[in-house]
């Protein structure tokens, strides 16, 4: 059972998913603004987000980047664009999923399961000790911060969770099916979503793929963390 916020401002739409989500013995809240949305992850825990974006007071991004800046419960979009370049954009911009309407109940389901099982093995997966250090990078997988020569970067959900597994293997070369399963929850996809991250995540650590310090890419093979100029993780 979860706790989960719907936010979803067309009557029916917002009736039939916390009929569905309460049969399956979720808890459910629902909003239909994106201030409202606000108000309630502010106030209330919640174990995942439903977030339209066709919101009547804010666009469901900009809504998502607000939401990115006050907490990292996990977000599934829920929208009827289905534009490569849109959705990409907004994984970027820190959604965990996203479905294209209109979708089955079932489908929701299995995608709330797998960012769910996400959430729940990154909080779960480390003693609450642990500190992973490679190089002049640290990642404190408790309190889902992470710095880079003390210096503390910004990173969305899913680039933290990338940068964890990794952390966890330094210097191990990493196939991209396991990043899929260990880090999307998937047994197949697209390489263009680890691509992106990667991307992302590089551009963060202040290197690029012509010249990497830490993020290492074996074409065909996969990826590796490891320090730069030979120095040691600890």
């Amino acid at each position: 059972m979860a706790s989960v916020l719907v936010v979803e401002d067309d009557p029916f739409v917002r009736s039939a998913l916390i009929r569905h989500l309460t049969d399956a013995a979720h808890t459910v809240r629902s909003v239909g603004t994106a201030l409202e949305a606000l108000r309630e992850v502010a106030h209330l825990r919640f174990d995942v987000v439903i977030l339209d974006l066709g919101l009547p007071d804010l666009d469901g991004s900009e809504a998502l980047k607000m939401l990115r800046g006050i907490t990292d419960v996990p977000v599934i979009i829920a929208t009827a664009r289905d534009d490569e370049t849109e959705i990409v954009r907004l994984l970027n911009a820190g959604a965990d999923d996203y479905l294209t309407k209109p979708f089955s109940v079932e489908h929701l389901s299995a995608r709330m399961a797998a960012v769910l099982r996400r959430s729940r093995a990154a909080a779960g997966d480390l003693p609450s000790e642990t500190v992973l250090r490679v190089g002049g990078l640290t990642v404190d997988p408790l309190r889902r911060q992470a710095e880079l020569d003390g210096v503390r970067l910004d990173l969305t959900r899913r680039e933290f969770d990338l940068l964890t597994f990794l952390a966890t293997r330094p210097g191990v070369v990493v196939p991209r099916k396991e990043l899929l399963a260990e880090v999307w929850q998937q047994s197949y996809g697209d390489d263009q979503t680890i691509d992106v991250h990667l991307s992302w995540l590089r551009r963060k650590l202040g290197e690029t793929a012509a010249s990497p310090r830490y993020l290492h890419t074996l074409r065909g093979v996969g990826v590796k963390l490891e320090p730069p100029g030979g120095e040691q993780s600890r």
